[in-house]
């Protein structure tokens, strides 16, 4: 059986941030056959269209680690009621230039954490619609947001909520099976 390949994108560069403890809580909860990578866009430059024919080692990877990925996990705050720049940042380089973007066609799962009640909705949304012009394909459920994560972590930045545990492991097993629905239809 193939082994399905999740890049999982973290949304935030804070050095203790809960959305990494999500990914990293990810990556020991993985369903078999199946690996998880994760990726930082801490040393991504700024997307600057004067340059985008001309794209930074960081950019090329990037784009490369997208393109070798069978699928997305994004684990994300929430600011502003939206999507962290450093995250939309690393969408806008790695679409760019315009028909040579690296998302088309990738199946996606988007978790998010945040200290407050409403967790990360907003940002989901507004992720979700991004989505939809990078020709990705998101997967709709189980939705894992999130709320409270102060209280959901230790202090050595592990995620010890069960609950949390439960609903993470549920989002990758629907996100393998929603990969090889796909992949399977464009066979």
């Amino acid at each position: 059986m193939k082994t399905i390949k999740i890049l999982g994108i973290v949304g935030s560069l804070r050095k203790d941030s809960y959305n990494l403890a999500l990914l990293k809580a990810a990556q020991n909860l993985l369903p078999p056959n199946t690996e998880l990578e994760i990726f930082s866009p801490a040393k991504l430059p700024l997307f600057d269209q004067d340059g985008e024919m001309q794209p930074t080692p960081a950019v090329i990877d990037l784009k490369n680690k997208i393109r070798n990925a069978d699928a997305i996990l994004f684990s994300s705050p929430e600011y502003n009621y939206s999507i962290p720049g450093v995250l939309k940042n690393a969408i806008d380089l790695a679409s760019r230039p315009y028909g040579d973007s690296a998302w088309a066609g990738k199946p996606a799962a988007i978790m998010g954490a945040s200290i407050g009640n409403v967790a990360t909705a907003r940002m989901q949304y507004h992720l979700r619609q991004v989505m939809v012009f990078l020709d990705m394909h998101p997967l709709n459920r189980p939705e894992v947001m999130v709320a409270m994560a102060q209280n959901k972590t230790n202090e050595n930045g592990e995620l010890t909520d069960d609950e949390t545990k439960t609903k993470i492991s549920e989002m990758l097993v629907a996100l393998v099976d929603w990969t090889k629905k796909l992949a399977s239809l464009s066979a």
